[in-house]
């Protein structure tokens, strides 16, 4: 039985995608096999509740990080994956290295390393038993920055709820356009509200939340410039965006920085052809087959207005996305977890 800590939590309504990711792994994770600990700090997603061998450990009001390390470091655990940057982490990988610990370190890499690398991240990596990316130019972007061998493993797609629509939109039904995400200046949602303006006929549907400024100022943008096509949906359940996925006809993303965004993948899953940038190159998005990667905002605003003015072609890169996303499946996701798990175990234990 291999012990996994993750400093990640098992809430179920917590829809942060690095919690997830751990959670999705977990409820698949073969339980006679993989022994696991996470946080919690409210209602458990319930098959974490349910699956055997699993422990979390609660939120209190003070002194969390203290009596979650001791926990860590007094129980028999096998390895410590999904290092994040907070005073835990830290505090783990000091007495990992100045105890000489025989647990392993399994780093999953969610951003891009090519605009820069903080010292704890660049320390989670270099002092790991494995280290894997979310997609290919991720990991391509850690091997070039600490010049080791990294694995890829991508993020799923929960296809239970995430699959194209199951009826052919009515003829003449008004065009939509999704955009899903936090409200961060890095999002750019201002320029999915400026390419409402020059389509007002069709509708723009912006989901999620975020930054209480950003929102603002994109609300505040809308009334400006007398947008009566745009609706701020507000945050979803996960159920509640393959809802509006499905009912919607492109999707629009036009964040510049990310490392491998799910709803890519998530509207791919439910047949949506997308826009997005070319920057982080998503493996979700297979350019001019299952929407467009563009370069710059003109190219993006072109791309737009192409998908908007042909039916046949948004039908033809529905079906070619919906294909594609097949791939992208947490079973099997949860498949190569299980060999990077062992391997950063055998590695660790060949080393004490």
């Amino acid at each position: 039985m291999i012990t996994v800590f993750i400093p990640l939590f098992a809430d179920e309504a917590n829809t942060n995608a690095q919690n997830l990711t751990a959670k999705e792994v977990v409820s698949r994770l073969p339980a006679d096999r993989f022994r696991v600990v996470l946080l919690g700090d409210g209602a458990p997603d319930p098959r974490i509740l349910a699956r055997e061998n699993t422990e979390i450990l609660r939120c209190s009001r003070h002194g969390n990080t203290p009596r979650w390390l001791t926990h860590v470091l007094l129980s028999k655990i096998d390895i410590y994956f999904f290092p994040r940057e907070g005073p835990l982490d830290t505090l783990f990988m000091f007495f990992r290295r100045s105890l000489g610990l025989p647990i392993a370190l399994v780093t999953y890499v969610v951003m891009a390393l090519d605009g820069g690398v903080g010292p704890k991240l660049a320390r989670a990596i270099r002092e790991a038993d494995q280290v894997v990316g979310n997609s290919r130019f991720v990991t391509q972007t850690v091997e070039d920055r600490f010049g080791i061998t990294a694995g890829t493993i991508y993020d799923g797609i929960k296809r239970e709820l995430f699959y194209p629509p199951t009826e052919a939109r009515s003829a003449g039904s008004k065009l939509t356009v999704l955009y899903a995400g936090s409200f961060q200046a890095r999002k750019r949602v201002n320029v999915v509200i400026g390419e409402a303006v020059k389509w007002p006929s069709v509708e723009f549907r912006l989901a999620g939340k975020g930054e209480d400024e950003e929102e603002h100022k994109c609300r505040s943008l809308v009334k400006e410039l007398g947008c009566r096509n745009v609706t701020f949906v507000g945050h979803l359940s996960q159920q509640g965006l393959a809802e509006e996925m499905r009912r919607a006809d492109v999707f629009l993303f036009p964040s510049v920085l990310e490392g491998h965004p799910q709803v890519l993948g998530q509207a791919a899953s439910c047949g949506l052809p997308a826009v997005a940038m070319d920057l982080y190159r998503p493996d979700y998005v297979v350019n001019e087959e299952t929407g467009y990667l563009v370069k710059s905002e003109s190219e993006l605003s072109d791309k737009l207005g192409v998908l908007l003015s042909d039916q046949d072609l948004r039908l033809k890169m529905s079906a070619a996305a919906a294909r594609h996303a097949l791939q992208f499946d947490w079973d099997k996701v949860t498949r190569d977890w299980e060999t990077a798990f062992l391997e950063a175990v055998s590695k660790r234990r060949r080393k004490h």
